[in-house]
């Protein structure tokens, strides 16, 4: 099989599910820890195009500032959900996997299975 990547955060539980996942499968992914590494616009950008979804499809909220900066408001922006997840890394949910077959947000971690 072609590359997967995994864009992963280690201390989330359904992003260390995915990777198990995958491993039990024999495949290695690439693995970016992107809270680690940060997002550039034209990454973020990239993948939601691929995913088809926009900028709230990937937004995470729960133990992050998302409210706090205005970004659940359904009014907020693309561009500025973007620009936000640049500053601050962890508002991207996780993990998101691509494949040759596509991107998508794997939550849960048996959504993976699709991209293979």
């Amino acid at each position: 099989m072609s590359e997967i990547t995994v864009y992963h955060n280690p201390n989330c539980g359904t992003s260390r599910n995915t990777l198990a996942l995958l491993r039990e499968k024999g495949l290695e992914p690439r693995v970016i820890e992107y809270v680690k590494e940060g997002w550039t616009r034209e990454q973020l950008e990239g993948l939601i195009k691929t995913m088809g979804v926009s900028a709230h499809d990937i937004l995470r909220v729960n133990g992050t500032r998302a409210d706090e900066l205005g970004l659940t408001d359904p009014a907020a922006s693309d561009e500025a959900l973007i620009a936000a997840m640049i500053m601050d890394p962890i508002l991207v949910n996780r993990p998101i996997v691509v494949t040759a077959k596509g991107a998508a947000l794997c939550r849960p971690a048996e959504l993976v299975l699709g991209l293979l």
